[in-house]
């Protein structure tokens, strides 16, 4: 895929805090890129520098081959953290409003948001004023109103902020589909579980210096610890005496007439093959699996490495 933003050694600060420290990463165009990190971290100053709504005291944003200026944020949807609705406005009026401004007819704007209402079941709410609306609610109307207008980039900030298990797998399932239409969607959560659903690649963020990025798959391999879980049928004891020069048991757990042990390879030279053929000298198999780091997991493990940077 080709690369559709490039954040290049963006530093700020305010006053004598620094808020961002040169930090850099691409995003390739198609794809779910996830900005994570702690509270604090720099996370929503670095969005406000991609959208033009604040400039860097160092660094670059290109969008595709050049330097973004002004005239390309009517490419960008963006849902921020902070809700910013008018309370006392009637959604349907707000909404047309709002689509209008990103550059939309009346006309379009009252088209694609019927689709939109019919789609999340919200018709309903059209003449309603927006203090009348859930926070739940409310924030799909914004998700509305950030993707109506058909950008080219999504920026959402805390997008299932407020939502219930159900609306924030409609909300997932949303992300999937604009992705599968060719939209770039930079995501800020703190939900890793989403992270792992949803993202191709993402960076973190920690006292203001990028402290990880890459691919979300090759990141789970680079900090997995060689463990693997292992359902048997045999004695868990010679499980335990074979081969323990090659692995070393963690935990054990027995149902009926099956044992389920974790194991963690002791010998980096030794494979999977070659665990499963010590295995199979012992017991029979009844499932294997490797036992990869949650991005929780990970979030947890880098940030704590990274406090004193």
């Amino acid at each position: 895929m080709a690369r559709l933003l490039k954040i290049d050694s963006i530093s700020k600060a305010y006053a004598s805090k620094i808020a961002l420290s040169g930090i850099s990463f691409d995003v390739e165009e198609g794809s779910i890129f996830g900005l994570l990190g702690p509270n604090g971290a720099g996370k929503t100053t670095l969005i406000r520098i991609i959208n033009q709504i604040t400039i860097p005291d160092e660094g670059h944003v290109y969008l595709r081959d050049h330097l973004i200026h002004s005239n390309d944020i009517i490419q960008f949807g963006y849902l921020p953290e902070e809700r910013g609705l008018y309370k006392k406005m009637k959604v349907g009026e707000q909404a047309l409003y709002l689509a209008q401004l990103k550059g939309m007819t009346r006309k379009d704007a009252l088209r694609e948001l019927k689709k939109w209402f019919d789609k999340f079941d919200i018709a309903a709410w059209w003449d309603k004023k927006v203090e009348e609306l859930s926070k739940g609610m409310q924030q799909k109307v914004q998700f509305i109103i950030s993707v109506l207008h058909k950008p080219s980039v999504l920026i959402f900030d805390e997008p299932f902020s407020g939502f219930d298990p159900i609306n924030t797998n409609l909300i997932k399932q949303e992300l999937l589909q604009l992705k599968k239409e060719g939209v770039t969607i930079l995501l800020s959560t703190h939900n890793m579980a989403s992270v792992e659903e949803l993202c191709d690649e993402i960076v973190l963020i920690n006292s203001s210096k990028n402290v990880l990025n890459g691919k979300v798959a090759e990141i789970k391999q680079q900090y997995k610890e060689h463990l693997y879980e292992v359902e048997f049928k045999g004695f868990v004891n010679i499980i335990e005496m074979a081969h323990r020069y090659q692995y070393e048991i963690i935990s054990h757990t027995q149902s009926e007439q099956n044992h389920r042990v974790v194991l963690r390879l002791l010998d980096e030279e030794v494979n999977t093959n070659m665990l499963i053929k010590a295995l199979l000298e012992v017991g029979t198999i009844i499932q294997f699996k490797e036992l990869l780091p949650s991005m929780d997991e990970i979030f947890i493990k880098v940030v704590n490495q990274t406090k004193n940077m």
